[in-house]
């Protein structure tokens, strides 16, 4: 028996410097493309993927929480960690942080320079778990084979991810894997962060996670609006009352002392 595991193991939220929409969001769509699992690898912050890997299973998704750290050499995603891993280290020292604390380190966007990816000469005496081979925001494939040339020649496995900035490109990019002997109530977070680091990938990506996933990029603009009105309305709600509150106060603290 085998289970197919479909994950997007590199996707940012508002959390980010250059991302745009809450992980509720990105949860909602990533379980309505057909995921299983989606990373969110915020720029060297951490706390709101933590915080989406929480609330993953009121989805139907396997929460799992990583970050994208800076490392000395480039960017380097950290998954299954629920600590910062430290900031400027060598990449070797971060990617041994990371294992030592059960979690695998994937090199993203290799040899992507103007986007921080580490050089070839610098990957030289780092040991990671897995390369990035296909990054659905390469504006050619050539980085991509590069990548995938690499991690074949050093026998690394390859993995997909959407490096989704808003939340209609979740999922443009992702990973399967194949998982024997484990049935999908019994899918956890270690179970596929160990199945990458293992190797068991089947599928390095593809354009689109299922054939009908347009649609549903199309859709997920009015999720995005339908949210926002609900935020905004909550937010208004919540203002107003703070204004009913206030002016209580004001009156309460202008009103005369009774002697």
């Amino acid at each position: 028996m085998s289970l197919t595991v479909r994950i997007d193991p590199h996707v940012h939220s508002e959390a980010s410097y250059d991302g745009t929409d809450p992980p509720e969001l990105i949860l909602e769509q990533a379980a309505e493309i057909g995921l299983d699992a989606v990373v969110i690898t915020d720029h060297d912050v951490i706390h709101e993927s933590v915080r989406a890997a929480e609330l993953a299973p009121k989805y139907g998704l396997v929460g799992i929480p990583g970050v994208e750290v800076s490392t000395a050499d480039g960017h380097l995603l950290a998954i299954g960690v629920e600590e910062m891993p430290p900031r400027r280290a060598p990449m070797a020292e971060t990617t041994a942080w990371i294992q030592g604390r059960g979690g695998i380190a994937i090199v993203p966007h290799p040899f992507q320079r103007s986007r921080h990816g580490v050089r070839k000469r610098r990957l030289r005496g780092v040991d990671p778990d897995a390369i990035e081979v296909y990054n659905s925001w390469a504006f050619t494939g050539w980085k991509n084979r590069r990548a995938r040339r690499y991690a074949r020649a050093h026998a690394y496995p390859g993995v997909a991810g959407s490096d989704a900035h808003k939340v209609g490109y979740v999922g443009r990019a992702y990973t399967e894997i194949d998982i024997g002997g484990v049935d999908r109530a019994d899918l956890t977070a270690d179970v596929i962060v160990e199945a990458i680091g293992d190797g068991a990938i089947r599928v390095e990506g593809r354009r689109t996670p299922i054939p009908i996933s347009a649609r549903h990029y199309a859709g997920a603009g009015a999720r995005r609006s339908r949210y926002y009105a609900k935020y905004s309305a909550i937010r208004s709600g919540a203002l107003a009352k703070t204004g009913v509150v206030g002016a209580a106060r004001t009156l309460y603290r202008l009103a005369p002392i009774s002697v």
